[in-house]
């Protein structure tokens, strides 16, 4: 049975002031606009807290050894848990204005002295808080290469080299999702895991 040809015409109109409706709304969207490096970069340097698990490779000239990893930054406190195999180069960082912990032990600057002996290397950890999220350390001077999305593909600061060849998404960002340190004969691959940004 054919429909009456005013039924086919007022649905026909009805369809197409559906359409209207639905285009005008998707034009009336407001548009987020895409941030920018400066932007950016200020956000995550003033970033208080999140945390990583990953994993980490050390070459100390013809030495090396591996370990989990997994940091978390709340403001001015850095706690870092490395756990190599068979309990190899297993220790707890705690790093506050007031100093440098090691498993627990109170800050003291031998700590210091202490880390570096047992990591074959002088940990960066005011600057590494910055680098693990793919910007410079704000108090000092760098130089930096970006990739063609504008993330940072290579950056120099505090006499380090760091390459970053991997990003991952994390809610509507880029963070590093793998990086070379490199410095004086000693190079540090880090492959993260998983990141989380918290409240």
């Amino acid at each position: 049975m054919h429909k009456e040809p005013r039924k086919v015409a007022s649905q026909l109109l009805l369809g197409l002031a559906f359409g209207w409706v639905l285009v005008a709304c998707v034009a009336l969207r407001p548009v987020r606009a895409p941030i920018s490096w400066s932007q950016r970069v200020i956000a995550l340097q003033n970033n208080p807290s999140w945390d990583l698990s990953g994993r980490v490779a050390v070459a100390v000239g013809t030495e090396g050894w591996q370990a989990t990893l997994d940091w978390r930054q709340r403001a001015t406190l850095s706690e870092l848990h490395l756990a190599g195999p068979l309990g190899l180069h297993a220790m707890s960082l705690r790093n506050t204005p007031a100093g440098l912990s090691i498993d627990g032990a109170p800050p003291s600057d031998l700590n210091v002295t202490q880390l570096q002996e047992r990591l074959g290397f002088e940990l960066p950890l005011e600057h590494l808080k910055f680098w693990l999220l793919g910007v410079p350390d704000p108090s000092t001077t760098f130089e930096m290469s970006m990739n063609a999305v504008g993330r940072v593909e290579h950056l120099m600061q505090a006499d380090w080299t760091m390459d970053y060849d991997r990003y991952g998404a994390l809610h509507g960002d880029w963070l590093p999702a793998h990086l070379i340190l490199q410095h004086a004969g000693v190079r540090v691959r880090i492959s993260v895991d998983r990141w989380t940004l918290a409240p």
